[in-house]
């Protein structure tokens, strides 16, 4: 059986009321969404399902042009490494959109949302890339910084997930439910998941 992977892969509501000063008026997993892909399952793990550094910058790194003033949740400067990040992961461009958060978090950001968004960013741009490692250096940052909300619980279950781990998908993601039991991100990763352990 085939599993539908959820569009809200790693939906990360990053403007939750847990990041201070945030506005209430924004749809905070907009930028994650992303449109409907072509059925496939989370692949199984194996021994070459992280490719190496090299694939990380895959796409070229063209100089983006300026980003839309409209272009939703994208605050401060409009071509910060940061907003770029974003842009990029919702365009799937997600060699680039590593390049950029990484980028972000390097430079450090003085507020601890972007700080934390940006981490968020990185580890959802390597779970994308398979670079499941990486990935969970960056959620623990994000982590540190915001603690364990439940956005990013239901990420690193989504992570999991992708690996074919799912028993910790299963810990992380009931982890998040238990925080926000109506969340839609949630309940879809948790339902993608009882699609993928069942019996074909």
């Amino acid at each position: 059986m085939r599993v539908r992977v959820a569009r809200v892969l790693v939906a990360a509501a990053l403007c939750a009321p847990w990041l201070a000063g945030c506005g209430s008026g924004s749809k905070p997993s907009e930028w994650w969404s992303r449109p409907p892909e072509p059925e496939q399952s989370p692949a199984p793990p194996s021994d070459a399902q992280a490719p190496g550094p090299e694939t990380t910058g895959s796409i070229a790194a063209e100089a983006p042009g300026p980003v839309a003033a409209d272009e939703p949740l994208i605050r401060g400067d409009l071509n910060s490494d940061l907003n770029l990040g974003k842009r990029h992961f919702r365009k799937g461009d997600y060699g680039l959109a590593e390049v950029h958060f990484r980028r972000a978090v390097e430079k450090g950001l003085p507020k601890a949302r972007d700080a934390a968004e940006a981490w968020l960013g990185l580890a959802a741009s390597y779970d994308r890339l398979r670079r499941f490692e990486l990935a969970d250096r960056a959620y623990a940052q994000a982590l540190k910084i915001v603690g364990p909300a439940p956005e990013i619980l239901n990420n690193q279950g989504y992570s999991y997930l992708m690996r074919g781990d799912y028993g910790r998908a299963r810990e992380k993601l009931n982890a998040a439910y238990e925080k926000d039991p109506t969340n839609p991100h949630i309940l879809a990763n948790l339902d993608l998941l009882d699609r993928a352990v069942r019996p074909r």
